[in-house]
């Protein structure tokens, strides 16, 4: 029976890379169960927690890693005082690997004992050290970023056995997930989500507001802007092109939309502080 409890929530991320040294034991890796877009990672230093993916669950214990891909659900239960360093990655910086990230699972989410392995440690430590850095001093952050992530996951994903995922709720909810957050900006309904993926339309709806809590159009809806608000912030393309490249079919529309999930109109986003972008 899976240890996975009937709801879930999703989440949006903002960073390339979000990461959290807990070295020091005062962060707890204890949460919810969630599913999100990017990749999980956890390296456990010391202490021990349970930690869940779909349905696997297992031990952590110092030394050992643990990885689940875009779209598993997941979560931990702490047991103790824990020390970790968490890595929450986009896997767009890595398009050498998309093909296992988006058609594929670990069959085994934990990689025990992976200190052991010299490559392994050696490369979470300089990639942990490259991620804490505030400066520019490295003179190309964001290539030795990526370099070290090619490498790590290089070696990580040659120690884990990477299958199609079973298909039961879970796995149904991850294969419409999976296709939605590649095809946000088409016109998206849940007939053609019936037809794409051969799922019976009220199913499809009934995963959506039984396990996320969510409507269908209102998680469409939250990508659509959560890539609206990057393009707000990071091209100078006009609000009207923003909302047509993203899926909305009409300015009134989108600005409706983008005022729900953040607060505030486009026009008032692109003119934030850039420290104060939720997104």
């Amino acid at each position: 029976m899976s240890n996975i409890p009937l709801r879930y929530r999703y989440e949006t991320k903002s960073k390339k890379i979000e990461f959290r040294d807990h070295r020091n034991g005062k962060g707890r890796l204890q949460c919810t169960p969630h599913l999100h877009r990017e990749l999980e990672l956890v390296y456990m230093l010391e202490g021990e927690t349970v930690a869940y993916a779909d349905s696997v669950h297992t031990v952590l214990r110092a030394g050992d890693v643990f990885l689940t891909f875009p779209n598993q659900i997941h979560f931990y239960k702490s047991t103790g005082p824990e020390h970790y360093l968490i890595f929450i990655i986009k896997p767009d910086l890595m398009p050498e690997f998309m093909d296992a990230f988006t058609t594929g699972v670990p069959v085994s989410p934990v990689i025990k004992n992976a200190a052991s392995l010299p490559r392994i440690d050696h490369l979470f430590r300089l990639l942990s050290e490259v991620c804490a850095s505030t400066t520019e001093e490295a003179g190309y952050p964001e290539t030795l970023r990526r370099g070290c992530l090619l490498s790590l996951f290089s070696e990580l994903l040659s120690h884990m056995d990477v299958q199609r995922p079973a298909f039961g709720d879970s796995g149904a909810l991850r294969a419409i997930v999976s296709f939605c957050t590649q095809n946000f900006s088409e016109n998206l309904s849940l007939s053609l989500l019936e037809e794409k993926l051969h799922l019976n339309k009220y199913y499809i709806s009934h995963l959506f507001s039984g396990k996320l809590g969510l409507r269908f159009n209102d998680y469409i809806n939250s990508l659509r802007i959560s890539e609206a608000c990057k393009l707000l912030a990071n091209s100078g393309m006009s609000i009207t092109e923003i909302s047509e490249q993203v899926g909305f079919n009409t300015l009134r529309t989108f600005n409706r939309a983008f005022s729900k999930q953040t607060g505030l109109s486009p026009t008032e986003y692109r003119k934030l502080d850039p420290s104060m972008r939720k997104n």
